[in-house]
């Protein structure tokens, strides 16, 4: 979807201007070899992947843990949508290395089948911007990027015209588990984190008080909901290879999340893991 579908909001953002920044995004992201890979299709983490965000052989900080319990834990995954995670998405170009390192789309979905099958609440905290968010008088470097690649756009709060198959849409293996009449899709977030949606209300009507947090991105709108969460009073466990970061001049993402995630998080997991620990505690 593009904004030739509301080109009369006065936003000024109009189809030209998108390609024009798709174009220096990619651009940007092939300066530093993180072009966009060949193939979406990604299984577990690549042992190169793996060694090189390895956790260090001696911590030197203390090893916290999460532990499920049933009726109090759910999984939260964050903008589990195309323009993220396909090649197709705006954000390959920068994100796709990532994504494919880790096996993120695999293991987003692993964690969604094994939560399904353990009954486990499902939420999901989705990132939208409508034709009024275009019109704010001022944003952080990212905001003015995702906004000038049209990135999660849609024509209308009310509306899913055009939303099937555009970047906004979630990924499509995951629909079968979002659009299974259980998982609660909470309003959207507007810049990173949970504060302005009603994802904290959702979770406190559930009675959960721990969250499974996987999703994109990992140094964006994931580590800004472990961050809100944390300070609301839930425990919160990141699924590493669950999420995925930007490579691009001024850093990598994913690394810069994983130290944060090391240093709050109250557990930090593979998917592996994460998959048997929620079967178990089922």
């Amino acid at each position: 979807m593009t904004h030739d579908n509301h080109k009369n909001c006065g936003c000024d953002v109009t189809s030209e201007r998108v390609d024009m920044a798709r174009r220096r995004l990619l651009a940007s992201a092939a300066a530093t070899g993180a072009t966009a890979l060949a193939a979406t299709t990604a299984h577990a983490a690549t042992p190169e992947g793996r060694a090189a965000y390895a956790d260090p052989d001696a911590p030197g900080l203390p090893q916290i843990d999460m532990e499920i319990v049933p009726g109090r834990t759910a999984l939260v995954v964050t903008d589990p949508q195309i323009d993220f995670l396909s090649e197709d998405g705006v954000t390959w170009g920068v994100v796709g290395e990532s994504v494919t390192e880790q096996g993120t789309v695999d293991n987003i979905e692993r964690l969604f089948a094994a939560a399904k099958d353990a009954g486990m609440p499902v939420f999901i905290s989705p990132h939208y911007y409508y034709p009024h968010d275009h019109k704010w008088h001022f944003e952080g470097t990212l905001e003015k990027t995702m906004h000038s690649i049209g990135m999660f756009d849609r024509p209308d709060a009310l509306s899913l015209d055009g939303f099937e198959g555009s970047g906004a849409d979630w990924m499509p293996q995951y629909k079968k588990y979002i659009e299974d009449g259980e998982t609660i899709v909470c309003s959207p977030h507007k810049v990173y984190g949970p504060a302005q949606n009603d994802l904290n209300l959702q979770l406190r009507k559930r009675g959960i008080d721990k969250v499974i947090l996987a999703g994109m991105s990992a140094n964006l709108c994931t580590q800004a909901h472990l961050y809100e969460l944390l300070e609301l009073g839930y425990e919160v466990a990141v699924v590493r290879d669950a999420t995925a970061g930007a490579k691009v001049p001024e850093g990598d993402g994913y690394l810069a999340a994983i130290i944060n995630f090391r240093m709050v998080a109250n557990g930090v997991w593979w998917t592996d893991d994460a998959v048997t620990r929620i079967a178990r505690g089922a």
